[in-house]
């Protein structure tokens, strides 16, 4: 079985609804590395723990607060200007692979502390997803559902 948690996201990410589910959990606080993480392990049948998902909180909350969202922030700020600039739009451009690649260091580093997790047992409930998200409203559910349906489809 695949532990290649940056393949997943990549072939997840690529499916139709993820991005805007993603788009819609991140703008509303959640972690999308750290979704992507959840959703992996639940296709591996990773056997959940409270415990485990606080371990993976506290390594994705520093990356993420301090390297991938000071990025993206910059790269949203510029998006109007780098319509008219074309040197802008090419910084952005870069700044847009430099926080790609930061993400994959966040999910190599979830990859890393979870990759060696036993399966759980047979009757044990799933529950990664709904431990990792920061709320849970109706759309966010859904957006839940569309990344476990998807992450489901994805061959180990």
């Amino acid at each position: 079985m695949s532990t290649d948690l940056w393949r997943f996201a990549e072939h997840l990410y690529q499916r139709p609804g993820i991005e805007a589910a993603c788009l819609h959990l991140q703008g509303e606080g959640a972690d999308v590395c750290l979704l992507l993480c959840a959703a992996w392990l639940e296709q591996r049948k990773v056997a959940f723990g409270p415990a485990r998902a606080e371990q993976l909180r506290q390594l994705a909350l520093p990356w993420q607060q301090e390297v991938v969202v000071p990025l993206r922030q910059i790269r949203q700020r510029w998006r109007t200007a780098a319509l008219h600039d074309t040197a802008l739009a090419a910084l952005r451009e870069r700044l847009k692979r430099l926080e790609l690649d930061a993400e994959r260091e966040q999910l190599e580093r979830l990859a890393a502390v979870s990759c060696d997790w036993p399966e759980q047992a047979a009757e044990e409930q799933v529950m990664w997803l709904e431990a990792l998200a920061p709320h849970l409203t109706d759309e966010d559910r859904d957006a839940l559902q569309t990344l476990r349906t998807a992450a489901s489809q994805i061959s180990p």
